[in-house]
């Protein structure tokens, strides 16, 4: 890995495993949650998290670099997290605070990535872009179910 190109390969390993993990939070919950539009809602939104994590993973390739995925801690951690925090109440009101939770958070995190990132590649910054966007589309698409 060449060294001027270390901080482009971590911003999309950034990209791409935080998709990867909101994609997780989804698979752990949509099969407790009962409206069938915050169903698909949520459905669609891990659709549009894959293709970001594909898109990541395709500029990885052109620096010649690997992918770094989600460990298998972070993968039981997720899933064990989701399921003591539905342990008492498993609505969609609290299903749906749950991911906008975390939404709000990951907004914040990619929002400071993308503010120190030095703008080196405009691809990179249209993705990170596309992320934060969908993001907070989907946190306003969520409100309505809280």
């Amino acid at each position: 890995m060449k060294k001027d190109k270390k901080q482009e390969i971590e911003f999309l390993n950034y990209i791409s495993k935080n998709s990867e993990k909101i994609v997780l939070d989804i698979d752990s919950i949509i099969t407790k949650v009962n409206n069938e539009k915050l169903e698909r809602l949520l459905k669609n939104s891990r659709d549009e998290y894959l293709q970001t994590e594909k898109e990541a993973e395709d500029i990885l390739k052109k620096y010649g670099a690997d992918c770094e995925k989600v460990g298998m801690m972070t993968k039981v951690s997720t899933k064990v997290m989701s399921e003591v925090s539905l342990l008492k109440d498993t609505n969609d009101k609290n299903i749906t605070k749950l991911i906008v939770e975390n939404i709000n958070k990951k907004i914040i995190e990619i929002t400071e990535k993308i503010n120190s990132y030095n703008n080196n590649d405009a691809e990179i910054v249209v993705l990170a872009g596309k992320l934060k966007a969908t993001l907070e589309k989907n946190l306003d698409d969520l409100k309505k179910y809280l």
